[in-house]
């Protein structure tokens, strides 16, 4: 595989853990534990049994939490801590062919997931400001699928999947975008000196 293929895999793999860093875990794992996937000496820690049943138990904790507004938002503050190192070890993991992490990769994947767990930390934290509950499992589940598909598709078509991440990304981003005006739209100020009528 090129260079330029493990770069993109690298980048959709700490994009992925922004959002779900446990279940981002987790697939990688089990991709290299059954022999789906050839995994760069770095990331063979992932094939570990301690660390998929631990990534799998805290990725269905994960779900749940996900799915309550304010326990999400509470989940994805803590988890600010996590999810930003694990992308930049993801990427610079996925980059490297002797097990040495390179700086510039560990900024770069770094970077990716500081982004994608703002995005979503962000446009959740707006979600619940909405009285419709429906709403937030729709936005949980639906970073579910995407990270499930993501993984499906990031080491077999690697610029597929980064197209497609992106594309729902810039997306998702106009979605907050409008539901941020939506639920904070000023009301019209009354002119100084007029008396509104009732």
């Amino acid at each position: 595989m090129s260079e330029a293929h493990l770069f993109a895999i690298g980048v959709l793999l700490a994009w992925l853990a922004g959002i779900r860093v446990y279940l981002t875990v987790f697939g990688v794992g089990v991709a290299g534990a059954f022999g789906w996937l050839d995994l760069p000496e770095a990331l063979q820690v992932t094939q570990s049994p301690w660390v998929i049943g631990t990534a799998g138990t805290l990725a269905v904790a994960e779900f749940f939490a996900d799915k309550i507004p304010g326990v999400d938002s509470g989940w994805d503050l803590l988890h600010t801590l996590l999810r930003v190192p694990a992308g930049a070890f993801l990427a610079a993991a996925t980059l490297s062919p002797n097990g040495e992490l390179g700086a510039g990769m560990l900024a770069t994947g770094a970077g990716v997931a500081l982004t994608s767990h703002l995005l979503k930390s962000g446009s959740r934290a707006l979600l619940n400001t909405s009285p419709e509950p429906v709403s937030n499992w729709t936005a949980s589940v639906t970073e579910d699928v995407a990270v499930v598909g993501g993984l499906a598709l990031a080491f077999a078509h690697p610029w597929i999947a980064l197209t497609l991440v992106i594309a729902v990304s810039v997306l998702f981003a106009l979605g907050v975008w409008w539901l941020w005006r939506k639920l904070f739209r000023r009301a019209p100020q009354v002119p100084t000196g007029q008396v509104q009528r009732s």
